[in-house]
């Protein structure tokens, strides 16, 4: 198997080049073009887990897995919102994945779901990550860029929980407030993760939420 992410950062695409007999899964409506013989089979990947990840994780319910029959064969895949996709390499470990954040799969990877506990609800409202599992390659994509940080042994990093995307998930971390009560009224900055190394973590250089907001100053309101 062969791939290639075009047009990034803001556009991007994954193309997956496959050979007889491989195949890629994706979440649900990732589709965007299929090259040669590809047959689409659509699961939970397990009730139990697809349940989790739709009403835990704000993950879609269904996965679709594309499969090259009888010859090479090529899928296109794109997240729904602009940015970039980077790819995850699982060899045996987790990683643990803010929701919206997975796009696809490669190998004999497990996606389930990962507490987060009682905090998250501080951060998104939410009690959960995803939690990808196994070997094989997972691909995240964000709003905007990604940028991969490196946070070595002693030292620590806090991140604005909607700027998340993933991190391994031995990596020691907790949810915390960024600065006091003023800051969160008046400065626009709430909850973080704060993240201990070593460690490895994905951001994104972008938030869904600020968008929104900036939207809505432009919307004819309702009456």
């Amino acid at each position: 198997m062969k791939w290639l992410v075009d047009h990034r950062p803001a556009y991007s695409t994954l193309k997956v080049q496959l050979e007889p007999g491989e195949e890629v899964t994706a979440e649900a409506g990732a589709f965007m073009l299929g090259r040669g013989r590809v047959s689409v089979k659509t699961s939970t990947g397990g009730i139990l887990k697809g349940l989790l990840r739709r009403f835990m994780g704000g993950e879609s319910l269904w996965l679709n897995t594309y499969r090259a029959e009888g010859g090479p064969a090529e899928v296109w895949l794109v997240p729904p919102l602009p940015g970039d996709i980077e790819a995850l390499n699982l060899t045996g470990d987790s990683w643990v994945i803010q929701d919206s954040s997975y796009l696809a799969h490669y190998g004999h990877v497990d996606l389930s779901v990962a507490w987060r506990g009682f905090k998250g609800l501080l951060a998104e409202g939410e009690l959960v990550w995803l939690k990808a599992s196994g070997h094989g390659t997972v691909w995240v994509n964000a709003y905007g860029g990604i940028e991969r940080v490196k946070v070595p042994a002693g030292e620590r990093v806090v991140i604005d929980n909607f700027h998340f995307v993933a991190m391994p998930e031995g990596v020691k971390y907790r949810i915390t407030k960024i600065g006091g009560l003023k800051t969160m009224i008046l400065g626009g900055e709430g909850v973080g993760v704060e993240v201990w190394g070593p460690a490895e973590v994905l951001v994104q250089t972008r938030t869904l939420p600020e968008l929104v907001r900036l939207l809505l100053r432009y919307l004819p309101h309702r009456r």
